[in-house]
């Protein structure tokens, strides 16, 4: 691969895209390369074998061909489930060793900047031993962060003590954000995240804030994917307290248009959601990453039941077959609900069809920013339950402008009821009380569905590149 920059007038970039491997970080990364070839650059998307094999079917074939896949060995040595090679591949308890493994990259991703010296690397937050590197090799480098401003904005900034030392120090907002905020934790959410977060108690590994601070105060930009709509005000404060250009590519939302032929699995799951009302349907989808617990999914498919509402679940009992503790729906569940509901288990189906479904009035899931976008893409509300990283902040937000309600839970153990599942789906499906959760993410589709002007972010950006390559 050469270097682009004699070619047309300078204008075009080769960039390479180095994601943390998580598909909720590897899609971003693949949404964003595709627009940059559609726009005449050559990008380098760099992973793992068998994570690129499984991003490859999302794409169409005049894309994939376009964009060059570096597929480097990824050895989790013997902690790590045979091809373990993303996180949804890892028990949670093992995700400290997999980022170790992670940094077992250095070496390979060195020798192919060496070699193929990129104008740009645009990378994730867990390689912060990447930005010293592509300074010594002079390639330009930007953390491109799959979390929002509003996440980036409680990692402790330059000139500040980091004076977080319990869980219990995250209820609250950071001392540096001057404006006022419900962005932060929840009990059970700050203790499932803390050791990694602020403090790692594997040998050998860092902690999340340490990856940040090294990525970001080494990196030349900051790329958020987000826009000025949804929170202005954090991407002005990242800018601010790390002193660095911050500039949104935006939310890259889905293009439906990208569709898949239509197979045996989505005209079996279009017949279906045909024979139901418009926005009659709840949509139960909990992403690749999360695995209920028994308890949580008693409660859940207790609740369906108790709302009387019909329903789509896109059901996940392993999280793979490392996992000896499946989950199972309760006795006699799906047929006492046979006459309204349906279960899926197959492995995969295309969410982004089935939110632009007439029949689909919300959407029961976990606030990852990625659901978050699709969502708010189809003019979804959504039913939220978290579970991990980063979704208790994206929820607040949500909440703050009214697109998606919380479930109410026990604030110390996270407990929730199937009373208080069925009570809020019907609250925003059905109830006065919840339009204004369906009209305001109307409004904010105008904003996430404007593919104009979400195309205009990431001009900008690419405009950026170019001008400080």
């Amino acid at each position: 691969m050469t270097n682009l920059e004699d070619d047309d007038n300078g204008t075009k970039l080769h960039v390479a895209m180095f994601p943390w491997l998580a598909f909720g970080h590897m899609v971003p990364y693949l949404e964003l390369s595709k627009l940059m070839v559609q726009k005449g650059h050559t990008v380098s998307f760099i992973s793992t074998p068998r994570n690129i094999d499984r991003l490859l079917p999302r794409l169409p074939e005049n894309l994939s061909s376009a964009i060059n896949f570096v597929k480097l060995p990824f050895s989790g040595g013997n902690k790590l489930p045979d091809d373990g090679e993303a996180t949804t591949d890892v028990p949670f308890d093992l995700i400290p060793y997999f980022k170790i493994a992670f940094d077992g990259l250095q070496i390979p991703v060195t020798k192919f900047l060496e070699s193929s010296k990129p104008d740009w690397i645009l990378h994730d937050f867990a390689p912060y031993w990447l930005p010293p590197i592509s300074r010594r090799l002079g390639i330009k480098t930007g953390f491109f962060s799959a979390f929002t401003g509003a996440s980036l904005g409680i990692i402790k900034p330059p000139g500040f003590e980091e004076y977080r030392t319990s869980p219990e120090d995250l209820l609250t907002p950071p001392k540096w954000v001057p404006f006022e905020t419900p962005v932060s934790y929840r009990l059970f959410e700050c203790r499932f995240i803390f050791n990694g977060f602020l403090v790692e108690p594997i040998e050998g590994n860092v902690s999340d804030v340490h990856r940040f601070g090294g990525v970001i105060d080494g990196c030349d930009v900051i790329a958020i994917r987000s826009c000025y709509e949804y929170e202005a005000e954090w991407l002005r404060l990242i800018q601010d307290l790390h002193r660095k250009p911050v500039i949104p590519v935006g939310v890259l939302p889905p293009k439906l248009e990208e569709k898949f032929e239509d197979t045996d699995t989505w005209l079996s799951i279009k017949t279906w959601l045909d024979t139901h009302n418009k926005t009659s349907v709840v949509y139960v989808a909990f992403g690749s990453e999360v695995k209920l617990s028994q308890t949580e999914l008693n409660e859940i498919a207790f609740g369906l039941e108790l709302s009387g509402l019909p329903f789509f679940w896109v059901l996940k009992t392993q999280r793979g077959p490392w996992d000896t503790e499946p989950v199972k729906l309760p006795d006699g569940f799906e047929e006492r609900t046979a006459d309204r509901g349906m279960v899926w288990r197959g492995n995969w189906v295309e969410q982004l069809r089935i939110l632009s479904h007439d029949s689909i009035g919300l959407l029961l899931t976990h606030p990852g920013w990625g659901t978050i976008i699709e969502a708010i893409r189809f003019a979804k509300p959504m039913v939220m339950l978290v579970f991990l990283y980063d979704q208790g902040l994206n929820a607040r937000v949500v909440e703050e402008k009214e697109i998606g309600y919380m479930i109410p839970r026990d604030e110390s153990e996270g407990f929730f009821s199937r009373e208080s599942v069925a009570k809020s789906l019907k609250l925003v499906m059905e109830e006065d009380e919840g339009k204004v959760y369906r009209e305001n993410v109307k409004d904010m589709k105008k904003v996430f569905g404007d593919m104009d002007r979400q195309d205009r972010y990431v001009d900008s950006f690419l405009d950026y590149l170019v001008t400080h390559r």
